[in-house]
C-alpha cells in the first residue's frame, strides 16, 4: 500500500490517493504516510518511441531493450507506443514492474526497396491488408510506412484505405509513417488511426483529421534536432525536401491542434526518456502549454485507453515540486514516480 497526495492535473484539485495493486482509490488507510506529495501528473506517455536497438537496421536487444525503458520511467514515462519494433518484443515487455505500460504494431510494414535494411517486413501490396490485419488482431496495433525516399512511390491510396478497412474490421489500429505530401494525402484519406511525423502534410487536411479523429504524433523534436545539422550539408533535392518540411512543421503543429487535432507527443529519439523535449518543442511551436502538456499525459494516456488519476484507474503518476503547466521545463525532473502501484523513483520527505 502506498500513498501520494497534492494537486492531480489536468484540473489541479487536491486528491489523496492510495495505491493497494496496480489501482488507485480514496478510501483512506490509517498509518499509510505519504511516499511523495506535490502536482500530480497521471504518468507520462511516449506515443512514438523504438527502444532496444542500437541503431537503426540493428536486431533488437533484449538487455538494452530493459535499459532503454527504465530510461523512460526515470523521465515519469509509465506508457509507451512503439509504433515499430527492430524484432518481437520477449514477453516481460510492457509486463514486468520496472517498465512503462506498452502498446506496440510489430514489425514496420513497408515497401519493396525502401526502408532500413534490416529493420521491417516487405509486403506486396496485395498482401498487405491481410499481413496488417493479422499484426493488429495480435497486438492492437499495426504500423505502415506510407513513403520514404524523395523519389520513391507512396503505398498507392486504394491500397491504404484496403489496409485501413482490414485493420478495422478486426477491432485494431493502424498507424502510418509519412513524411511525404502525397503519403500523408493517402493516409488521411483512408482515415488511419494516427500520421507518424505528417512531415509535408497539407495543412488543409488538418480538419479531416480532427473530424475523422485521426491523431497526429509530430515527433517536433527530432525533427528539430535533425535539422540543425541539415542545413549545412551540400545542396540537393533530399536536402530541400527535408529543410523546407521540418522548417513548416512547428507551424503545422500549432494549426493542428488549433484545428482539434488530437497531437501526441513522441520522441522518435535514440536517447530515450526525452519525452520532456518533446512538450517543450510543442509550446515553442505555438501549441497552448496545458495541450503541449496533454499530448504527453492525460490526452495520450486517454488514446490508449487508460484513465487518470481517479478511483480505479491504474496507480501511475509522476510528481512535481511545482506545476508543470506554469515552467513545462518541470518535466524533465520529476520528484516521484509510480507505476503499477509501486514506488520507483525516490519521493521527497513527507511532511505529517
Amino acid at each position: 500500500m502506498i500513498r501520494i497526495r497534492g494537486w492531480a492535473l489536468p484540473h489541479g484539485e487536491h486528491v489523496d490517493l492510495y495505491a493497494d495493486g496496480d489501482r488507485w482509490t480514496t478510501d483512506p488507510v490509517p498509518g499509510v504516510a505519504p511516499v511523495a506529495e506535490g502536482w500530480l501528473v497521471p504518468g507520462l506517455v511516449d506515443a512514438h518511441t523504438h527502444p532496444g536497438a542500437e541503431a537503426p537496421g540493428e536486431p533488437l536487444d533484449d538487455d538494452l531493450l530493459r535499459e532503454h525503458l527504465r530510461q523512460h520511467v526515470r523521465a515519469g514515462v509509465t506508457a509507451i507506443r512503439s509504433p515499430g519494433l527492430a524484432g518481437e518484443p520477449p514477453p516481460w515487455f510492457g509486463v514486468d514492474p520496472d517498465v512503462p505500460r506498452a502498446w506496440h504494431a510489430g514489425p514496420w510494414l513497408v515497401q519493396h526497396g525502401q526502408f532500413f535494411d534490416g529493420w521491417g517486413r516487405r509486403v506486396d501490396h496485395a498482401d498487405l491488408p491481410a499481413v496488417a490485419a493479422a499484426q493488429a488482431a495480435r497486438t492492437g496495433w499495426a504500423k505502415v510506412v506510407a513513403d520514404w525516399g524523395v523519389d520513391d512511390d507512396p503505398v498507392p491510396a486504394d491500397v491504404m484505405a484496403a489496409v485501413v478497412a482490414a485493420v478495422h474490421a478486426v477491432g485494431g489500429r493502424l498507424a502510418v509513417h509519412t513524411q511525404h505530401a502525397a503519403g500523408g494525402a493517402a493516409a488521411v484519406a483512408a482515415g488511419v488511426d494516427s500520421v507518424e511525423h505528417g512531415l509535408c502534410l497539407d495543412p488543409d487536411l488538418l480538419h479531416d483529421m480532427a473530424a475523422r479523429g485521426t491523431a497526429l504524433t509530430p515527433t517536433l523534436s527530432a525533427f528539430n534536432d535533425i535539422l540543425t545539422t541539415v542545413v549545412d550539408k551540400p545542396e540537393g533535392p533530399r536536402k530541400r525536401w527535408f529543410v523546407d518540411g521540418a522548417t513548416a512543421h512547428a507551424p503545422l503543429v500549432a494549426a493542428a491542434a488549433e484545428a482539434g487535432v488530437l497531437v501526441l507527443a513522441g520522441t522518435d529519439s535514440a536517447t530515450h526518456g526525452r519525452v520532456a523535449d518533446e512538450v517543450l518543442a510543442l509550446a515553442a511551436a505555438g501549441v497552448r502549454p496545458h495541450a503541449a502538456l496533454a499530448a504527453a499525459s492525460w490526452s495520450a494516456r486517454a488514446y490508449l485507453g487508460l484513465p487518470g488519476l481517479e478511483p480505479g484507474a491504474p496507480a501511475d503518476a509522476a510528481v512535481y515540486a511545482q506545476d508543470p503547466r506554469t515552467d513545462l521545463r518541470a518535466l524533465a525532473h520529476p520528484t516521484a514516480v509510480v507505476l503499477r502501484g509501486r514506488l520507483v523513483h525516490p519521493g521527497l520527505p513527507t511532511r505529517e
